[in-house]
């Protein structure tokens, strides 16, 4: 089976270089990141913390000089070489790596192609940008056991202080409905189309933003929630909407002992029985 070919384009005036090395591991999961590209004016002392990043992980990076003060010039750059990728259909899916807004018309542009959007950014991203994209996964979920880095961060503690982080969603709510909405007449839904549904009508959900790593642990660990092993896999419904599965009756063990003695009973009724049988 041939690997997904994804474009990983970083918006670098938008994205911190310590997230550089979670993201990629992030992006491997769903494929091979065949283009590598940072968007920028590597002309700043901004951007100085990227080279280390770029050189350790083969990131191209794109000079775009800002012509004009106050203008982004590299939103633009970004958008006209994933035009320009899109056309040469080289690829199977674009990572957009950025917490601007600017994007959401490339991403929605991207996926009317018929190519999938992954987004990352921070949890300031706008949500007509999360929505746009097929997922979207917040940077701050990723990376957790790295420290970070004053220096580079600057950017991430002012657009913290800026604004506060939107509330995740409801998660019972999101749990029910999916299960409800993606499940047969039965009320079971399998575990792996519950999680189809989930990320399409939520495009940022995460189970690591509850707390857990996989979605498995996240469903078993709520009360309202009952999952079945099927054998081939694991399917979740609703408490009250399903039966509660019941655990299979115990076998009775009987020991080599017990055998040999109920063995012995049975030879000892037939020898009985041959001796009271009558002569012909």
């Amino acid at each position: 089976m041939t690997a997904t070919r994804i474009a990983v384009l970083i918006d670098a005036d938008n994205t911190s270089p310590r997230h550089a090395e979670a993201l990629l591991e992030e992006i491997a999961k769903y494929g091979v990141a065949t283009v590598k590209r940072a968007y920028g004016d590597w002309t700043t002392s901004q951007l100085g913390g990227w080279k280390g990043e770029l050189n350790h992980h083969a990131i191209v990076p794109v000079q775009q000089f800002a012509y004009t003060t106050g203008k982004n010039s590299t939103d633009s750059a970004l958008i006209i070489d994933a035009m320009d990728l899109l056309y040469s259909g080289n690829l199977d899916a674009f990572a957009l790596v950025s917490s601007d807004s600017d994007f959401t018309r490339l991403a929605t542009r991207i996926r009317e192609s018929g190519l999938t959007v992954y987004g990352l950014g921070l949890r300031k991203t706008p949500q007509s940008l999360v929505a746009a994209c097929d997922t979207f996964i917040y940077l701050e979920v990723l990376g957790k056991d790295s420290p970070p880095d004053d220096a580079d961060d600057a950017d991430d503690a002012v657009d913290a202080e800026a604004a506060e982080d939107p509330p995740l969603p409801n998660l019972q709510s999101l749990l029910v409905r999916g299960v409800n909405n993606a499940s047969g007449d039965d009320g079971w839904v399998d575990l792996g189309a519950l999680g189809n549904y989930l990320r399409t009508a939520s495009p940022s959900f995460d189970p690591r933003h509850y707390g857990f790593p996989r979605l498995l642990p996240l469903v078993e660990s709520q009360p309202y929630l009952t999952t079945e092993s099927t054998g081939t896999g694991v399917r979740v419904g609703v408490k009250g909407q399903v039966p509660v599965p019941t655990a299979a009756p115990a076998k009775k063990t009987v020991t080599t002992g017990a055998r040999k003695t109920a063995a012995k009973k049975t030879a000892a009724k037939k020898t009985g029985a041959k001796k009271a049988a009558p002569k012909k």
